[in-house]
């Protein structure tokens, strides 16, 4: 049964275990040997407290054993981002700077999983300070890629989306601001979604105010996704920007699927484009396999055509947003420690610093355009869709890739700007497996709804995903 474990979906274990099939701490042993076995070559998992895990396992069988009401969650092993505090197990953000922090409290998130009922096991790695989608840093290496050693396992969520491909976990949590849940989820064969702002919303002692960055989860299906946003979402007393409508409480019928309904997409509207005309560089490899899932909705019964919004504007957003965001954040750090700090990261600050207060009035001028723009869209349409990413999983051994079909890309941004263009729109985004590479690399599809319209964007998501079947094929490892 250990090795059928690791395929199964997050819904199939807690229901498990919940009947008392499967112990919680059976649950957390096939996690760690797991672990033991895949993690010494892909560097996916980079803390572990075993047992402080087995405390809590052992606590949930306890709990099963007594007939006591416990979360949808219950017993599910779990590591967590190394961004997502977590009290009394470090969170470093990959940077040398942080190698030792140990926060005293969980993050939103990790408290309203943990409510849910999951037996939290460690961390997974990420980019300092998150920044660029790939997966590497000073602290613990490189996180490489399941279904190819050699390559990328993107990032910034690199070490969840590694650790869901090679069966260590079925679900995880993340975070997104220039597309670090979708382009893992694209380079792993899994799925991503950065959700509207407040599903799961901003709290202190971080800005209550952000929008650019959002929690959210990967998972080996959507229908997992759409669990672990049933009991993550919903209101908080100190976030002002909140989606109200979300009551909080587990199994929000908002989130809910029909898993077993026929895939059945008639009347939806797409607008459909795997380079958003023409705007962004995409190597051809990719670019036909998107484009292959256009079919793919019209045999479902969508109707298809390829109109998209201009998002001439978003470069503009997202960019000014991003440098700001990085001063408001790492901007302390750099001036006490700039030499210890990749210079990625001191680029995007020093633009941050840089900016004049007319830059700063351009770029909300232009974010006013984007919406707009995005309202004007939707009104016709209900989903857009395009690439996730431009390129296949690139080697391991560079940062990031400096050109797309002889096209120069001028900065670590460049090659995500399928993705970053969509942060700046402020709309919910997933990315689905599309299928794969002549040599065997994933390749992701990303579907787009209107701001609030998550649920929409599941239910399309999952009606792609029954239909094409893609998300079973895993790695030989």
């Amino acid at each position: 049964m250990s090795d059928e474990m690791l395929w199964w979906s997050t819904r199939e274990l807690a229901a498990r275990i919940a009947s008392k099939e499967v112990s919680a701490r059976e649950a957390l042993q096939v996690h760690l040997d797991r672990i033991d076995e895949v993690n010494p070559v892909l560097n996916a998992v980079v803390t572990r407290d075993d047992e402080a895990a087995f405390a809590q396992a052992a606590a949930a069988d306890a709990a099963t054993a007594r007939g006591e009401s416990f979360g949808p969650l219950h017993g599910v092993p779990m590591t967590h981002k190394d961004t997502h505090d977590t009290a009394g197990m470090r969170t470093t953000w990959g940077s040398p700077l942080m190698g030792d922090r140990v926060p005293e409290a969980d993050s939103l998130i990790i408290a309203r999983l943990k409510v849910a009922g999951i037996t939290t096991t460690g961390k997974t790695n990420v980019p300092e300070f998150a920044a660029g989608s790939h997966t590497f840093n000073e602290v613990f290496g490189t996180t490489v890629n399941p279904y190819d050693r050699t390559k990328s396992a993107s990032g910034s969520s690199g070490g969840v989306g590694a650790a869901l491909a090679a069966g260590i976990q079925a679900s995880g949590d993340g975070s997104d601001m220039g597309g670090s849940l979708r382009s893992p989820a694209s380079f792993n064969n899994v799925v991503g979604l950065r959700p509207s702002n407040g599903r799961i919303p901003h709290v202190p002692p971080g800005n209550p105010f952000a929008w650019l960055s959002q929690s959210g989860f990967m998972a080996r299906t959507v229908a997992d996704v759409a669990l672990l946003m049933s009991v993550a979402s919903g209101p908080h007393v100190s976030a002002p920007g909140s989606i109200l409508e979300a009551s909080g409480v587990f199994d929000l019928p908002e989130f809910a699927l029909d898993v077993d309904r026929s895939p059945d997409l008639t009347g939806l509207r797409v607008g459909f484009s795997p380079d958003l005309g023409g705007l962004l560089p995409v190597e051809t490899e990719v670019k036909e396999i998107v484009a292959a899932a256009a079919q793919v909705f019209g045999n479902l019964g969508a109707h298809v055509d390829d109109e998209i919004p201009n998002l001439t504007d978003a470069d503009e957003v997202f960019n000014v947003r991003r440098a700001l965001d990085f001063v408001g954040s790492w901007g302390g750090l750099y001036e006490a420690h700039p030499d210890k700090i990749k210079e990625s990261v001191r680029w995007n600050i020093r633009m941050g610093l840089e900016l004049t207060g007319a830059e700063v009035a351009s770029a909300e001028a232009a974010r006013t355009r984007l919406h707009g723009e995005i309202d004007r869209f939707f009104a016709g349409h209900d989903v857009l869709v395009l690439t996730s990413c431009q390129v296949l999983p690139f080697d391991a051994d560079i940062e990031y890739p400096t050109q797309i079909n002889g096209v120069r890309l001028e900065n670590y941004l460049d090659w995500m700007r399928a993705l970053c263009l969509i942060s700046a729109t402020g709309c919910p985004a997933i990315s689905v497996p599309a299928g794969f590479s002549e040599s065997g690399l994933p390749v992701g599809l990303q579907i787009v709804a209107k701001p609030g319209a998550d649920v929409e964007l599941l239910r399309a998501a999952h009606a792609f995903e029954a239909a094409t079947g893609h998300h079973e094929r895993h790695p030989e490892l």
